[in-house]
């Protein structure tokens, strides 16, 4: 009887942690591991992206580095993660203090939240997008959009309650959220000549017509 091989690649025993760290002192070298994953991950891209280069940036020997991710794919994982979860905090933060507000200024408030969020790691936001295998980074990307698809369909059923609209305020807010998450990532990584200020009135104006699209419409849908 042969003992079982690694699991495969892209498979979630594959990219989880082998443990998690309970100590002080473990969650440190956690912390270093993966703060030294990221920079190798900058400065050498994906496919250059090791073990060995992790263990030495960090200090400390392979075989440390292994009692807490199986391989290199565990750890581009779980900087990705820490990744999604700032961003995602950052818009939620920006939804949760506006969910009594209605209007202009709230939406301007959560995009320029997003593109700020987007902005700050930039070359990390780069790597995610264009290098990362897409397998890999669905999971993770389509965690934080429905992190932010839920509070805006929290938000959107707490402002129309009462008002009758054939609309889903979940399917909306799905619609909504990809529609200016791509729009934000194609600017930051694109950076074509149109000034933030701009971006901003424009992702405001596109989400207002696309919120209010059935007030408007009267009977459109009947």
């Amino acid at each position: 009887m042969t003992a079982p091989g690694p699991p495969p690649y892209g498979s979630p025993d594959a990219l989880r942690p082998r443990k998690q760290p309970r100590q002080a002192r473990s969650r440190a070298t956690v912390d270093r591991i993966l703060a030294s994953g990221r920079e190798v991950l900058l400065s050498d891209g994906y496919d250059a992206f090791s073990t060995n280069r992790v263990a030495d940036a960090a200090g400390i020997s392979p075989g440390s580095l292994y009692q807490y991710f199986p391989n290199k794919h565990a750890i581009v994982a779980a900087i990705v993660d820490r990744y999604s979860d700032d961003v995602s905090d950052q818009v939620a933060a920006s939804l949760v203090d506006r969910l009594g507000e209605v209007g202009p200024a709230m939406v301007r408030a959560c995009a320029d939240a997003l593109l700020t969020a987007l902005e700050e790691n930039a070359d990390l936001l780069r790597v995610v997008f264009e290098e990362l295998p897409a397998r890999q980074n669905a999971a993770r990307r389509a965690a934080l959009e429905r992190r932010v698809q839920d509070l805006v369909a929290a938000y959107l059923a707490a402002s129309r309650a009462g008002e009758p609209s054939p609309r889903q305020p979940t399917v909306v807010a799905w619609v909504l959220v990809l529609a200016v998450e791509n729009l934000a990532v194609r600017w930051v990584l694109d950076a074509p000549p149109i000034p933030r200020v701009v971006v901003l009135d424009e992702l405001v104006r596109l989400s207002l017509g696309y919120l209010q699209a059935d007030r408007g419409a009267g009977g459109a849908s009947a």
